[in-house]
This record gives C-alpha cells, sequence and structure tokens, in this order.
C-alpha cells in the first residue's frame, strides 16, 4: 500500500461491505478507490462523543493516522423532535446491553405514547481528512424527514426503517424500494455532497 498513489485513495473508517459497495459507486466516477480499514489491518476505535461529527472525526483521524492515507468515516442514526434529538448517535444501542433493531424499535414507540409529535429525520455525518492532523476535515451532512408511526410495515431496509414513514411516498422506509431510498436516503444525500466537497476542496 504504501507505494499507491496518494490522491484518489480513502480508507474508510468502517468494515461494513455493504458501506463499500455504496461509497465505491459513488466515487467510482471520480477514479477514487475506497477501501475498508480492516484491509489494512486497522482495528476499530471508541466512538466516545455524543455527536455524530465527533464521532466521525474521531474514526477518520485513526483511520488516516495507522494508514498514512486520507480517510473518511460516517456515522449515522435517527433524531426524534419530541426526544430532543434522541436516540441520535446512541440509535443501535438505544435499548441498552444486547440491544437489537426490534428492542430499539419497541422502545422508541413506547417513549412516543401519547405523544402528538412524531416528525423525525435520519442524519447521515460524513467526515474526510487528508492526513490525522488535517485542520480542515471536509463535513458532508445529509437529513431525511419522516414521521415515526407505532405500526411496523415494510421488509426491506434496517433499524427503525419499518416505523420511519415518509410522507412524500405515503410508505415506510422499510417499504422502498433500494433505488427509491438511495435517491433520497440521508446517506444518499451525504455521498451526493460528499463528492463534490471531495471535487471542489481537494480537485478530487
Amino acid at each position: 500500500m504504501k507505494g499507491r498513489m496518494m490522491d484518489k485513495f480513502l480508507v474508510l473508517a468502517s468494515n461494513n461491505k455493504g458501506k463499500l459497495r455504496e461509497f465505491n459507486a459513488m466515487f467510482a466516477p471520480l477514479g477514487i478507490e475506497v477501501v475498508n480499514q480492516g484491509a489494512l489491518g486497522v482495528e476499530s476505535c471508541e466512538e466516545p462523543f455524543g455527536t455524530f461529527v465527533e464521532n466521525c472525526l474521531q474514526k477518520a483521524r485513526h483511520a488516516a493516522r495507522v494508514t498514512g492515507h486520507a480517510a473518511m468515516a460516517d456515522d449515522s442514526g435517527i433524531c426524534v423532535n419530541a426526544l430532543n434529538g434522541m436516540p441520535g448517535v446512541y440509535s443501535a444501542r438505544f435499548s441498552g446491553e444486547g440491544a437489537t433493531d426490534e428492542k430499539n424499535n419497541r422502545l422508541l414507540v413506547e417513549k412516543l405514547q401519547g405523544v402528538d409529535d412524531r416528525s423525525a429525520h435520519y442524519t447521515c455525518v460524513l467526515v474526510a481528512v487528508r492526513t490525522p492532523e488535517d485542520p480542515e476535515p471536509l463535513i458532508a451532512v445529509g437529513n431525511w424527514y419522516g414521521e415515526i408511526c407505532d405500526r411496523a410495515a415494510g421488509e426491506g431496509g434496517f433499524g427503525y426503517d419499518p416505523h420511519f414513514f415518509v410522507p412524500a411516498y405515503g410508505k415506510t422506509a422499510a417499504e422502498l424500494t433500494a433505488e427509491e431510498k438511495n435517491r433520497v436516503s440521508h446517506r444518499g444525500v451525504a455521498l451526493v455532497r460528499m463528492a463534490e466537497l471531495l471535487r471542489t476542496n481537494w480537485g478530487w
């Protein structure tokens, strides 16, 4: 890897194969290759912060430090207005130790019983750094707005998708096709914005 051109090569601070496919599909037209950190021997780091941006920056800097390459990290979750933005960065572990999608969704619906305001949004934050000490990290944010519904619907997606109702489609996120979801989702929006930042700020 040391002989690889430094430009047009990004280490993804994740070992999620689905994310890797998405990111490579988005960045391939720019001639950018994205590689999971695990392929370069990078272990996951702690995510101790309460905001998406801080956790992303921590992960991206860690991957850049270990590999010597530019790195990018993402962090995402669902934010519910009536719960002051929770679960937020704790979305995956909202129901505590041993959390599952089913347990998390059940807890979320329970907390919203009797609450009129069901507005919520998914947030995805992407952070890219050229070096561990990069003073100007690129930050792209994507939001996807909807409402929390009591009854689950749909077999697709994951996480809170069966309870995330999207008014524009009249369906939950779990009822959308993969193509529909990718066009409007928080991660899809953030990826488009990050691609533009890489072009304009890094000349990629």
